[in-house]
């Protein structure tokens, strides 16, 4: 099926399907194998240090000539050196959230690179645009790790209406199939980004012992939203680590706060008086607390265990709803042929219906 929309020319991808940064999970070869399958990856940046990014971002390049991007926050310790790497190495986009202001974002725009930030609300849409959006990925939902209390199918219709054609919307939250595509079309949207559906594919980077816990999932109530792990709401598989950290009190999760920005300092590379400096700014120019900001080295670090020590049980599950109906793992090209076979079907149906309609 050919289906070509605004967001696959702006990113240079054969389908409107994105394939979301995940950290731990979203390494170079998920990125390749969905761009190679037709989609565009991002490369999961947050939680390394830059040297590592710049090598998954050459071996990225050496399994693919397929575009891809690099996702990152825009207030971890070394997100200038992550803005250099991405323009030293032609990277076509990046995508972040939390964005400080414009500077960087006027340097990425300035060397030719799309500017994708992932928001919630539809003032944060109209807000990323103003600071030099080239598309925004709207996230419902459903969503797995971070997310809001929107369902997608209000969130982007709202979304697609603040916006007003000005950027294409990538919809997020809940998609892992053609009908979905189809959907998130008929709202308005250029096409949909998804995270847990690749993350639930054999290229994905975690041990298989932890993908298991995620086909394992059988119901979708199962994967619930803890403010928990860091003080802010995340969608995770509920499972024992999940329910101690509910019954946690405040001194024991800064405490761990602490310890974890000690292990998250090592992984990154950051000194400690970067990290500090950069939750004391996340809490003054976004909508956190600054106890929200000392809590969030809980979340990467915690979600580690899970996803490289091959622990599910020692660490937490960030996932979408969608998890609860997805029962194997595929690989990329198999996800995207599944998807764009069934949204074509779909369409054909739409369009005979019409035709009826017409004949009547």
């Amino acid at each position: 099926m050919s289906l070509k929309t605004p967001l696959c020319d702006l990113l240079g991808c054969r389908y409107p399907i994105i394939q979301t940064a995940m950290g731990w999970v979203a390494g170079p070869e998920l990125v390749a194998a969905s761009g190679d399958a037709g989609g565009f990856g991002f490369l999961a940046g947050a939680t390394i240090s830059e040297d590592e990014i710049e090598a998954d971002i050459l071996k990225i390049k050496s399994l693919t000539d397929a575009n891809f991007g690099v996702n990152f926050h825009m207030y971890q310790p070394n997100a200038q050196q992550i803005v250099d790497l991405v323009i030293k190495h032609k990277v076509k986009a990046v995508s972040y959230s939390r964005s400080p202001g414009a500077d960087m974002i006027s340097s990425l725009k300035d060397n030719g690179v799309v500017c994708m930030p992932t928001i919630g609300l539809p003032k944060h849409a109209i807000k990323a645009i103003e600071l030099g959006a080239d598309a925004v990925t709207v996230q419902g939902g459903e969503g797995g790790g971070h997310t809001g209390s929107v369902p997608t199918s209000l969130l982007i219709p709202q979304v697609v209406d603040a916006v007003d054609g000005r950027v294409p919307v990538a919809a997020a939250g809940g998609f892992s199939d053609g009908r979905g595509l189809v959907a998130a079309l008929a709202w308005g949207a250029s096409g949909i980004a998804m995270g847990t559906r690749f993350f639930m594919s054999k290229e994905s980077s975690p041990p298989d012992v932890t993908k298991q816990q995620y086909v394992d999932c059988m119901n979708p109530s199962e994967i619930i939203v803890s403010k928990a792990l860091d003080g802010l709401p995340q969608r995770m598989i509920n499972n024992g680590t999940l329910n101690e950290l509910e019954r946690a009190g405040t001194v024991k999760k800064l405490m761990l706060a602490f310890s974890n920005a000690m292990k998250y300092r090592r992984f990154t590379g950051a000194s400690m008086s970067s990290l500090i400096k950069s939750g004391w700014a996340m809490s003054r120019s976004s909508d956190i607390t600054l106890a929200q900001a000392m809590m969030s080295a809980n979340a990467p670090m915690i979600i580690q265990k899970s996803m490289i020590d091959g622990q599910p049980d020692q660490g937490v599950l960030p996932s979408g709803q969608v998890a609860g109906v997805l029962d194997s793992l595929l690989s990329c090209e198999e996800i995207m042929l599944n998807i764009m076979q069934e949204a074509s079907e779909r369409m054909d149906v739409l369009a005979q219906l019409q035709t009826a309609g017409d004949r009547s």
